[in-house]
């Protein structure tokens, strides 16, 4: 009863928030979305293998996005794995990066399929899908994680607010949640299920306890783990090391520290028991991952995005999973898309691309006037740049969603750093709250419900249209 007492606040705020989130999914919660790779993925290793069995010969039992590898047997007998490409025809690219003419190509053998997306939320489905199969809920569990987030936000504000850095009421506090749960672009991700908003939900979730177990580095092995297992979740999530590493440092007294000839030894000896600590974890995951991605695509780097059967592969194969020209049209999604409103019904219309960040989450817009600038809130300003700049450089923008859902890679420690740059409090704080509560309910309660909201049509993909 006394252990009850003490956490009462973070059992209530869980059980809002399942509660709330179960309210919006509604019918979802106990069926299969139209899209649980995850589960498939479960599936797969349930049954010895790590490609998917395909249920129609030739097909993909994907209904999206999907990582398919060709095997063909060459003029001279070898057998290469790898695909043709569709920006140059009649060209066979191997796994191994080498490229042979599709003339040479005497026998295909069947396709494999694999689930591109990094594992861990497989993993997490694995003791559901062993008890119903291909039946498992995973909206459901994507609910129940999701709830999640808003007990572990409240443990890292009562850290900062016992550090002097952070708001110290309550009800403050539970605002700050607020802005997370429906809030926030988490909102719509939280109550929809499929693989790409259930990895984002899991990616926040391990964000939050990551951004927990740093502070101070209180806790280095857990803030490894959590590290490690993020950026098995959400790949950019891997570029939120500097956060620890800043906190070490300063934790042992900063760089002054390690310049001091008096203390330069035993500070330095100190960091680097914190910093390897922290990196275990990291080496251990880091390594599994690569053999996994090794097993399926010949190549430690590669967990299958190169492969996906999408209308944007020729443009992969151009410019690169990355290049600078998707920057355009990734930083106009991020920061300048705005709802359109047309003469007629149905009177608002988002674009597949989504919505501005600062439209969806309005209380961001105060982390440009920060009334604080404590040294965390530099670390966090880092680690957020790590984690948002490649994404900026990426092939995809997150097509099709609500609100800019890459965000949600760093969205937890945006909302940690409006609590310490002092501008959590206050009136207007909350009626951008709310403003950003009312956005979100729409997006949760419309996105893959209401598709005449959604403009996706055309050639939508490729051009963002000014607004």
């Amino acid at each position: 009863m006394s252990w009850l007492a003490r956490h009462r606040l973070y059992l209530l705020s869980y059980v809002v928030g399942v509660a709330l989130f179960a309210a919006v999914a509604g019918d979802r919660l106990l069926t299969p979305s139209a899209a649980t790779h995850f589960v498939q993925q479960a599936q797969a290793w349930l049954h010895g293998r790590v490609d998917l069995a395909p249920r129609t010969p030739g097909r993909c039992p994907l209904a999206d996005d999907c990582a398919v590898v060709s095997t063909v047997v060459l003029d001279d007998g070898a057998v290469v794995r790898g695909r043709e490409l569709s920006s140059r025809r009649g060209v066979f690219r191997t796994t191994g990066g080498a490229e042979v003419a599709t003339s040479r190509i005497r026998e295909r053998r069947p396709d494999t399929y694999y689930v591109s997306f990094p594992p861990l939320p497989a993993v997490v489905m694995l003791l559901p899908t062993a008890l119903a199969g291909a039946a498992t809920p995973d909206v459901l569990i994507t609910v129940l994680i999701a709830a999640l987030a808003l007990p572990l936000l409240l443990s890292i504000l009562r850290r900062l607010a016992a550090d002097g850095l952070g708001p110290t009421r309550t009800a403050d506090q539970l605002w700050l949640l607020a802005a997370l749960g429906p809030g926030s672009v988490f909102f719509f991700a939280a109550v929809g299920g499929k693989v790409w908003f259930t990895a984002h939900v899991i990616g926040v979730v391990l964000c939050l306890a990551y951004v927990r177990a740093s502070l101070g580095a209180r806790h280095p092995l857990l803030a490894g783990l959590a590290l490690g297992a993020a950026a098995i979740t959400r790949t950019p999530m891997a570029f939120m090391f500097p956060l620890f590493a800043l906190e070490a440092l300063t934790a042992v007294g900063g760089v002054a520290a390690l310049r001091d000839r008096a203390t330069r030894a035993t500070t330095a000896r100190a960091l680097a028991r914190t910093l390897a600590t922290f990196a275990a974890p990291v080496v251990v995951i880091a390594v599994a991952a690569m053999m996994y991605n090794a097993l399926r695509f010949d190549a430690a780097t590669e967990f299958g995005h190169s492969y996906l059967a999408v209308r944007q592969q020729a443009q992969i194969e151009v410019h690169g999973l990355f290049s600078y020209s998707y920057l355009a049209r990734n930083l106009a999604v991020a920061f300048t898309l705005l709802p359109e409103f047309p003469s007629s019904g149905p009177w608002i219309q988002i674009s597949g691309h989504g919505l501005a960040m600062w439209i969806t989450t309005p209380a961001l817009v105060l982390l440009l006037w920060p009334r604080h600038r404590p040294a965390l809130a530099r670390h966090l300003w880092i680690t957020v740049a790590c984690v948002a700049v490649p994404t900026f450089f990426y092939q995809n923008s997150g097509w099709v969603q609500f609100g800019y859902r890459f965000s949600l890679d760093y969205l937890p420690m945006l909302l940690v750093l409006l609590a310490v740059g002092g501008r959590a409090t206050g009136r207007g704080v909350k009626v951008l709250i709310a403003l950003g509560i009312v956005v979100n309910l729409f997006g949760a309660l419309t996105f893959d419900r209401h598709p005449e909201y959604y403009r996706t049509g055309g050639r939508a993909y490729e051009t963002v249209v000014a607004h």
